[in-house]
């Protein structure tokens, strides 16, 4: 399986964000921070300060591998050159020694980053090469950020390719590599049994799932629902989206009960409350898991912070520019999770009224400052996105859950209700002149039945 990662040829996975797209927040799409792989390498002045920080990464691997230098890396990433730039949709202008310095510079980085956080001493290695930052929670976040950007990314071979040799040892001289019994993944300690390459690639992903799947803005798909070894990976960002932004297994079995239906857009947060509908936050299989049941819409938990736009609008640029390519993926898996997921929250949030609904139901949590910041970026997510595959499409993931919201909003006692909490209840003030006027048709009402009873009395 692994011979068949390493010899397949790839198609070009790593894109840049078009104009239509980028125009709406340019800022969601380049790097802040770090800057990976060839499209933002060497051009911005605020990513070279993390260039020094690529070389002392470096540094630090050849003292803990007792190596003298990095020719080794640079052989096996010559090997790959060719096939690594195949990767990349645009042309890469680079030079070979550029391009291959490069794959070591990054891949190395980044898979010490991956390596660190394992061994939980992240923290304490970057207070050591750092002398401009501090390993807080918000730089450890925009990193992340940085690491999932669609132009950010570095072909997953690279890495796979680069980890194996630093933890195999492999060409080391003879010396070294007795020093290397522990094996620094923490897999096994001098076993009898050799673990096998397989393992050591279950390992390397279970760590990057749990190193960058906190950056999610909900739950993502169960680990014991993942089998890493039969995943093929393209590259980082691509791994986050088939492990975090796809629904369980239990989840998708449901939709194929109920896919291919013709459905309608459905009404926002504070119309369906109209219309009698409830909101409950839910813990769910993952935060795609939504339902309708009982008149109550059941959504799990969503949280919103500044890194929650830019990550959402990769994932989706990403569902754009490469899951368009419908031949490679058989038909569950050409579902656009993420654009379906934000068509649904585009749909129930028309204000910050329907922020307040749901942040009243504890289904969104936020920390932009105010509701209204919350509903701009929830509905921008959507301008200029395709819906190819889920615009009125039988493969919109949630064409069951608006067929029931709509279905129960029609019916004929949920509709006139709707209609009157919606024309004379829709204010404060409109209910206080209702009150008032029906309190003036009682006491009219009072005093014609007291006028009759006197008279007849």
């Amino acid at each position: 399986m692994l011979e068949k990662l390493s010899q397949k040829s790839p198609k070009p996975c790593i894109f840049k964000v078009p104009n239509y797209l980028r125009q709406v927040k340019e800022m969601a799409y380049a790097p802040q921070v770090i800057g990976i792989g060839p499209y933002h390498r060497g051009n911005e002045d605020r990513l070279k300060a993390m260039e020094e920080l690529k070389i002392r990464f470096l540094q630090k691997l050849i003292e803990e591998t007792k190596e003298t230098d990095i020719s080794r890396y640079v052989l096996k990433m010559r090997e790959l050159e060719e096939r690594a730039r195949k990767c990349y949709a645009e042309p890469v202008s680079l030079e070979s020694n550029d391009f291959i310095t490069m794959l070591v510079l990054d891949g190395c980085f980044i898979v010490q980053l991956i390596r660190l956080f394992l061994k939980s001493n992240l923290k304490a290695f970057f207070h050591d090469v750092l002398n401009c930052y501090t390993f807080s929670g918000s730089f450890s976040l925009a990193l992340c950020r940085d690491i999932l950007l669609v132009e950010n990314q570095l072909p997953f071979f690279v890495l796979w390719e680069l980890f194996s040799m630093i933890e195999s040892g492999d060409n080391l001289p003879a010396a070294n590599k007795k020093k290397k019994k522990v094996q620094i993944m923490g897999l096994s300690k001098v076993t009898k049994k050799k673990s096998s390459a397989d393992d050591y690639k279950e390992k390397f992903l279970e760590t990057i799932f749990d190193l960058f799947c906190q950056c999610m803005p909900g739950k993502g798909r169960p680990k014991g629902d993942l089998k890493f070894k039969e995943i093929e990976i393209r590259h980082l960002l691509d791994f986050i989206h088939r492990c975090c932004c796809h629904p369980s297994s239990f989840e998708m079995k449901s939709y194929g009960k109920n896919k291919n239906l013709d459905w309608k857009f459905i009404r926002c947060a504070t119309e369906l409350q109209e219309a009698g509908i409830t909101f409950k936050k839910v813990d769910g299989k993952s935060m795609f898991d939504i339902k309708f049941e009982n008149g109550t819409l059941q959504i799990p938990e969503l949280k919103i912070g500044d890194h929650t736009e830019p990550l959402l609008r990769n994932l989706i640029a990403f569902e754009q520019l490469f899951l368009s390519d419908m031949h490679l993926f058989h038909s569950d898996n050409s579902l656009k999770h993420v654009t379906d997921y934000m068509v649904f929250l585009n749909h129930l949030i028309d204000s910050p009224k329907d922020v307040e609904i749901l942040c009243q139901n504890g289904i969104i949590k936020h920390t932009l400052g105010d509701d209204e910041a919350v509903a701009t970026m929830i509905n921008s997510l959507g301008a200029f996105v395709i819906y190819s595959d889920s615009f009125y499409s039988s493969n919109f993931y949630y064409a069951m859950v608006f067929n029931q919201i709509n279905d129960y909003c029609s019916r004929r006692w949920n509709k006139r209700m709707a209609n009157l909490k919606h024309n004379y209840f829709n204010s404060p003030w409109a209910l206080i002149s209702f009150l008032a006027a029906l309190l003036l048709l009682i006491l009219t009402v009072l005093q014609s039945v007291f006028s009759v009873l006197s008279y007849a009395g």
